[in-house]
């Protein structure tokens, strides 16, 4: 059965983690000189409190939204993801990417 790759975290440390994304987030969006408002609406968001809510770890960009938003920031779309994986889903990209950050699979 499927469960949730953030099930077996504590909800603390998925809190840090959103809180770590949304700073990221934020990062991004000030180095390309973008309100909340301007990202809201280069993404589709009718509400530009939506950003502000990622931007402080209360909530998650949807996955068929990855590639708008990665766009919008001016970032290569699976660079993009492949960061926010590290926020969203620590346990796939430890996976995925361990080894070419020269860490052994745990």
């Amino acid at each position: 059965m499927y469960s949730h790759p953030q099930h077996n975290s504590s909800v603390h440390d998925v809190q840090k983690l959103r809180q770590q994304a949304g700073k990221w987030l934020k990062e991004l969006r000030e180095r390309n000189h973008l309100t909340q408002r301007e990202l809201a609406a280069l993404v589709g968001v009718e509400y530009y409190t939506f950003v502000s809510q990622l931007e402080s770890g209360r909530g998650r960009i949807p996955p068929d939204r990855y590639e708008r938003w990665a766009l919008a920031l001016k970032m290569d779309p699976a660079e993009f993801v492949k960061e926010l994986m590290k926020y969203y889903d620590p346990e796939t990209y430890r996976l995925l990417f361990s080894r070419e950050m020269g860490k052994p699979e745990a």
